[in-house]
């Protein structure tokens, strides 16, 4: 694809590509754990959800069309995980190993830290699913764990790894409010 790789924020035009990238691999793969594709609106509404919480939410975009997608969440709900942050990245089908994941990534560290949080965890899908492990570990996640068998999908038992990385000062940091607070 010709063009220079741009980062921008996702935009609600862009809900359309990411609805087709993040099909593809609940469709085709065990990076995801959901089952069935949500739909444009599913979409649309989830990622309405990220931004009200305050949380970053970027599109890669190569040659006009959009070719991966970030954003952080909450890691869980609690207050007191408030400093912390989870990522999601998917690449459009034929775009992997192109290094769209590792500049979105780069750039989502950066937006969280700007944001205020102290850690990120990557909640990656398959053990086996090393691309993302190794474009985490490039971004200085240490892998934590894994949770054995967690998910049942295509018919076979899938684990989760858990992976992270400390964001600006970590917990050198005074546990004052992050600009997103957990919802």
């Amino acid at each position: 694809m010709a063009g220079a790789l741009s980062i921008r924020p996702c935009t609600e035009s862009d809900t359309v590509a990411i609805q087709a990238i993040y099909a593809h691999y609940v469709a085709t793969n065990l990076a995801t754990f959901e089952l069935e594709p949500p739909t444009v609106e599913q979409m649309r509404s989830r990622r309405a959800d990220i931004l009200r919480g305050g949380y970053p939410y970027l599109v890669a975009q190569q040659g006009g069309e959009v070719v991966g997608y970030a954003y952080g969440s909450a890691w869980r709900a609690r207050p007191a995980y408030r400093h912390t942050v989870e990522d999601s990245i998917y690449v459009a089908p034929g775009m992997r190993q192109t290094g769209v994941g590792s500049a979105l990534l780069r750039e989502l560290i950066s937006e969280c830290e700007q944001r205020g949080f102290r850690q990120m965890v990557a909640v990656v899908g398959n053990s086996a699913n090393t691309g993302s492990l190794r474009v985490h570990e490039a971004q200085g996640f240490a892998r934590v764990g894994t949770l054995a068998c967690v998910g049942y999908k295509f018919g076979e038992w899938v684990d989760t790894v858990l992976m992270q990385r400390v964001l600006g000062e970590g917990a050198a940091s005074p546990g004052g409010r992050p600009v997103a607070q957990a919802v």
